[in-house]
Parts: structure tokens; C-alpha cells; sequence
């Protein structure tokens, strides 16, 4: 027997460190070469590492949230000398950083008590699904095998384990009440980790500017489900988002300082002429913000259908490394939960973000009559450092006058 020293790669696009972001194994545990031993969360992604050896799990390099450096170790085995000498450290490849992989799926040590599960062991095998499923899973004490998986090549989807928790949770009894509620340590790692050291970093450096709109948008929702009504694909049917996304871009043709990052290294103001459209999700493992490439160069359905694309990327974590950077302005919603008015925080290195509340219908006045109208607010920040005030509510005026009158989104 010997040891194995398993050190942690170079994960790319000159990284030099990487944060635990969680293990899938623990010291003592037997793994099998090519197992997923734990995720590794750099800026861009979260990267799965899988075992290079088959062997004892002598010690790890640290906690969840620690740091280690490429080419420290990370994970120390008991082998079998010679398979060990047979076996070399793989660097994971590319598309191990862009989408989750096939993996192992670990034995819950013991089911909650209340709802009991189902938490039969079936042979280790790897199963195809997010690590955001997988670490609930591995909180609830349910083994993966047992979930069906509709998505592609039987991965389970977020649908998927929720329907097999209902499912699980309705064929138990009623259980003892809980004991009284406590408090629960939580630790601020991976991706929790990084949105809070990006917004904190966003709020100190920059200067918000915040004005608000209100907007009629009777015409646009008229048009919306006119539209709607055409297609037979639900798949299909648009939502507010491509419009506001197509007025938008058009605005910028006139507003073009609104459409710029800045480069804090050079103190230099990039002004592009590409409009790479943010769409700030909300997922399962925090917010993320997908990019649509090119936004200005799509139709309408072109839009939608790419929002809707990369929003789900980012939801189940399929999106590429590519898809979650290089945006130059951002739209961020809340949906139905939108409220009257919103401050978003700005998506460093942009100047811009446009925020969405939710439409309900209010008298106002319209021609010295009162009607009932259906109205939204836009809620919206600026780097006040480069964006002047006056440019700020001009361009939220562009936008307004070809929401109210959508017909002229369309103009060339």
C-alpha cells in the first residue's frame, strides 16, 4: 500500500486558487477511480473533480469555504502501488466547468426524521443531475438512484426530485411535531460567497443613481397576447421581457454611454457596440446573471427564445462559462413578487440596470377621463460617475414612449 497525493489542477483562465465549494467524500471512505470526489467554485463556475485513483481517503484538504491553491493538495489516498503508478491527476476538461457531469451518488448517512424517506442504497452508480439537486438530496437523506429522470440521458431535473419529494412526503403518516425551531449556522461559501463580495463591491465603488418610471403598457399587453394567441407552441409564447429588451436596445442607439463597462485597472470606458443583453435569474444556488450575446442582432421570437434559454442554463447549471460573463447591460424582474418600486444594484463593470416591477391594473386619467389602465413601474440604477441624470431619465423616456406605443419597437 501506498500513498496517493491528489493535487488540485489548473482549472484555467489563469486561475491560481480555487475555493472548496463541497465534498462528496469523506476521510475514510473507499472511492473508485473516476468517482466525483467534490466541486471546486472558481469566478466563473463550479468545476467537479473526480477521483484519479481508486483508494482509502486519508485526509482532505480542508473545509468547505477554504481556499486551496492549484498544485496544493487537495485530497491524499491510500492506494494500491501499483494501480497508483498506473494512474495520473486529470485536469478536468473544459466542459466540466460549463455543465454538470455524470457522477456518483453518495449513501445519506441518515435519513431527517420527519418526512421519513425512502432511502433504499442501491449500487453506486453515477446519475446525471445539478449539484444544486444533488447537495438537497444529500441534505434530505434521498438517494438519487431511486428519483426517474426525465431530462436528456435520464438526468433528473428540478421537477423530477420535487414530484419524488411530494410523492415520498404523501405516502408517509403524520409524524410527531418538530422540536422548537433553533438557530442554524450557515457558512457563506461558493456562490453565496462570491454575490456577496461582488455586491458589497458594488454598492461601495459606485455612486447609484436610481430613477423610477411609470409606465401604461395597456397597448403592449393587448399586443402581447394578440401576439400569443398565434402560436401554438407554449414554449413559445412571449413575455414582457423581449419587449422591454428590444426597446432597450433601440434606446441605446441614442444613449450608447449606457451601453459601457468600465475598466477599473485602466480607468478606461469600453463603449460597445454590441448590445450583450444581462438577464439577472434567480436560481436554486443564488442570482446569477445569463447573457444573451448579440441581443441586437435577434428578433423578437429570436429573443424570447434565448432568454428563455440561457435563464434556464442558468437555473440547472448547464450554462457555459461564456454564457455568465461579458454582459454590457442588464435587465433584472421580480416577477409577479415585483412590488411598486425597486434599487437593483448595478452588474459591475456595467453603468446600467434596468429593473422590472409588476403590471397592475389603476384608474389614472387619460384624456380628462378616468379608465382603468394596466401600469408598471421601471425601476432603474446608474453609475453616476459616468452617467449623467439627464441621460439617465431620457433614455428610461425613450423606452416609456415605445412601450406605451409598441408599434414603433418594431420600426427600423
Amino acid at each position: 500500500m501506498s500513498e496517493y497525493i491528489f493535487k488540485l489542477p489548473d482549472l484555467g483562465e489563469g486561475t491560481v486558487e480555487s475555493e472548496i465549494a463541497e465534498w462528496f467524500i469523506s476521510v475514510g471512505e473507499q472511492v473508485n477511480e473516476e468517482d466525483v470526489v467534490g466541486t471546486m467554485m472558481t469566478d466563473k463556475a463550479a468545476v467537479e473533480l473526480s477521483s484519479p485513483v481508486s483508494g482509502k481517503v486519508l485526509k482532505l484538504a480542508g473545509e468547505p469555504g477554504d481556499i486551496v491553491a492549484v498544485g496544493a493538495p487537495l485530497v491524499i489516498f491510500e492506494t494500491d502501488a501499483a494501480a497508483a503508478a498506473e494512474s495520473s491527476p486529470p485536469a478536468p476538461s473544459p466542459q466540466a466547468a460549463e455543465e454538470p457531469q455524470p457522477e456518483p451518488v453518495p449513501v445519506p448517512a441518515q435519513a431527517p426524521a420527519a418526512p421519513q424517506m425512502q432511502t433504499t442504497t442501491l449500487d453506486r452508480k453515477r446519475i446525471m443531475t445539478s449539484p444544486a439537486i444533488r447537495r438537497r438530496a444529500k441534505d434530505m437523506g434521498v438517494d438519487l438512484a431511486l428519483v426517474p429522470g426525465s431530462g436528456p440521458g435520464g438526468r433528473i431535473t428540478r421537477t423530477d426530485f420535487d414530484q419524488y419529494i411530494k410523492r415520498q412526503a404523501a405516502a408517509v403518516a403524520p409524524v410527531a411535531a418538530a422540536p422548537a425551531a433553533r438557530a442554524t449556522e450557515v457558512k457563506v461559501i461558493g456562490l453565496r460567497r462570491i454575490i456577496a463580495e461582488r455586491m458589497s463591491e458594488a454598492k461601495r465603488e459606485i455612486p447609484h443613481f436610481a430613477y423610477v418610471e411609470e409606465i401604461d403598457i395597456t397597448e403592449l399587453e393587448a399586443l402581447r397576447k394578440h401576439l400569443n394567441s398565434k402560436k401554438t407552441d407554449p414554449s413559445e409564447r412571449l413575455t414582457l421581457l423581449p419587449f422591454l429588451g428590444l426597446a432597450l436596445i433601440r434606446a441605446l442607439r441614442d444613449f450608447p454611454q449606457c451601453n459601457t463597462t468600465y475598466d477599473k485597472a485602466r480607468n478606461v470606458l469600453l463603449r460597445h457596440g454590441a448590445v450583450h443583453l444581462g438577464i439577472a435569474t434567480q436560481t436554486p444556488d443564488g442570482l446569477k446573471v445569463p447573457v444573451v450575446q448579440n441581443a441586437h442582432a435577434l428578433s423578437m421570437d429570436a429573443l424570447t427564445a434565448e432568454i428563455r434559454r440561457v435563464s434556464q442554463a442558468a437555473k440547472d447549471n448547464s450554462a457555459r462559462k461564456e454564457e455568465l460573463s461579458g454582459s454590457t447591460i442588464t435587465i433584472t424582474s421580480l416577477g409577479k413578487l415585483g412590488g411598486i418600486v425597486s434599487t437593483p444594484v448595478i452588474n459591475q463593470p456595467e453603468v446600467a440596470i434596468i429593473g422590472v416591477n409588476r403590471a397592475v391594473e389603476r384608474p389614472v386619467v387619460v384624456d380628462g377621463q378616468v379608465a382603468v389602465r394596466l401600469m408598471m413601474n421601471l425601476s432603474s440604477s446608474f453609475d453616476h460617475r459616468f452617467v449623467d441624470g439627464y441621460d439617465a431619465a431620457a433614455m428610461i423616456q425613450s423606452i416609456k414612449e415605445m412601450l406605451e406605443h409598441p408599434a414603433t419597437i418594431f420600426l427600423p
